[in-house]
């Protein structure tokens, strides 16, 4: 003979707790592949976007516009600015040659800065603005 189960009363520890259902291991893939496609959002973003965002991206400037040149040899900044500032290293675009880095294509007469925005490459043939 079987004795009956006693009965439930309030003073009986609650039933444990059901343990939570395992994860989903798709899931945890999903998060792992997500992540790498924002991190490299990110980074292609900061790499193409930051320089232009900062100032620091080469200035594709026409020819009859003036620019300033500042910087060193190896990393000169140019920047845009109005023929009759009178700012010191004022250069103005005599000519722009498209598609080349050979600032021998300039000729003797004039200054050259080789410059590559994107993937357009470009030099800049410059005549120095005398100071006012």
């Amino acid at each position: 003979m079987t004795t009956p189960p006693a009965p439930f009363s309030s003073e009986q520890p609650p039933a444990p707790e059901q343990p939570a259902a395992p994860a989903k291991k798709g899931g945890a893939l999903l998060k792992k592949v997500g992540g790498v496609v924002v991190a490299i959002v990110v980074a292609v973003g900061v790499k193409l976007g930051l320089p232009h965002l900062t100032g620091d991206a080469p200035v594709h400037a026409k020819a009859g516009e003036c620019v300033t040149v500042s910087g060193s040899e190896n990393d000169p900044k140019v920047d845009t600015t109005d023929c009759a500032s009178g700012k010191a290293d004022l250069f103005k675009v005599i000519k722009v040659i498209d598609n080349t880095f050979d600032v021998n294509k300039c000729g003797e007469d004039a200054s050259a800065l080789a410059q590559q925005l994107g993937s357009d490459k470009f030099v800049l043939c410059l005549e120095e603005v005398p100071a006012k």
